[in-house]
């Protein structure tokens, strides 16, 4: 038997001009792909001429952005991260571009970029953060959650076993087969699939996620973890020089009786803390906590519909315009 047959050498062919087109016209998508959000840079494209574009790359999904390095001057930076809360709905719909149409009509040479990416939880905003510090700020938002830890841990798992030499792990060096690969565990062909395939391959991560959200003594290691975790993030903008405003997520509960309310989960006591680190802060239970009908500012338990983002951005520029220093205005 021929160990080298014409099939076999058909495929390893397709094999090499496959991972070759990846490598060569898919660089810049894949660059941290595999890293799941844990790069520091990935999502950051910085041009010759100083411009930095904000992509969807490396397990961020940032919308499409760019700003110029250095910054103009006689202009107030303002980054916001978080989760898919602040990314909103739309571009255009979502807090971070509606604060920023409000301080330039109030006659304030502001940018107002929008980092917020779905699932982000406390480690993989930190990294951003980390990142976002290199592009002189002048005041950083950051919106704080406590649902996003399971996705972290996991991607971050799946980030370390993608950089283990282990040789079940060989073939994952190849970006086509680490992509293919990748397809099979994500959620939208996931989900495609019949259950009595996802019960044999025995992962399922909604239901995994929704067994660790309803273990009280997970939620509590989470929640630790999430407030260690802004009080670094709250060091690292006050060790370089910057504004910080931290906003603190509330959910919509129902009461025995069917009654909608607001709550922040005891979020409002971190808040005390970071305010104590010298950050500025804002909750979202406060913002809120006064309308009656709440379905038309939410669309689910914790995200926002337009008419609530600018009711945020509202909120939020009451908050900044005695921050900005005289020389920004036009």
């Amino acid at each position: 038997m021929k160990l080298f047959t014409k099939s076999f050498l058909l495929v390893m062919a397709m094999l090499l001009i496959g991972e070759a087109s990846v490598r060569i016209f898919w660089s810049r998508n894949m660059s941290g792909r595999f890293e799941y959000g844990y790069n520091l840079t990935s999502g950051f494209e910085e041009e010759k001429d100083g411009r930095v574009h904000l992509v969807r790359a490396g397990g961020r999904r940032f919308r499409p952005q760019s700003f110029a390095m250095p910054k103009p001057q006689g202009v107030f930076r303002v980054f916001v991260i978080g989760d898919s809360v602040p990314r909103g709905p739309g571009m255009k719909k979502a807090y971070p571009y509606q604060l920023e149409k409000i301080l330039r009509e109030k006659g304030i040479r502001a940018e107002v970029f929008n980092l917020g990416v779905p699932g982000y939880g406390a480690r993989r905003c930190q990294i951003v953060l980390k990142q976002v510090i290199q592009y002189q700020p002048d005041l950083i938002i950051r919106h704080i959650n406590w649902t996003n830890e399971y996705e972290d841990e996991r991607e971050y798992r799946r980030a370390q076993e993608f950089k283990s030499w282990h040789p079940k792990n060989w073939l994952m060096k190849s970006m086509l087969l680490a992509r293919l690969n990748e397809i099979q565990t994500e959620n939208i062909f996931w989900r495609l699939l019949p259950q009595e395939v996802r019960m044999q391959r025995g992962i399922n991560d909604d239901d995994a996620e929704i067994a660790a959200s309803q273990n009280d003594e997970k939620r509590r290691q989470w929640r630790e973890f999430v407030n260690e975790k802004a009080l670094e993030d709250a060091k690292i903008i006050k060790d370089a020089g910057v504004q910080g405003l931290f906003i603190a997520q509330a959910k919509i509960r129902k009461t025995v009786k069917g009654e909608s309310y607001l709550d922040d989960e005891g979020m409002d006591s971190l808040l005390v803390l970071l305010a104590r680190e010298g950050m500025h802060t804002l909750s979202m239970k406060d913002v809120f906590i006064h309308d009656s009908n709440l379905k038309e500012l939410f669309s689910d338990g914790s995200h926002l519909h337009p008419p609530g983002h600018q009711k945020m951005a509202d909120a939020l520029a009451l908050e900044l315009i005695p921050l900005i220093p005289k020389q920004n205005l036009k």
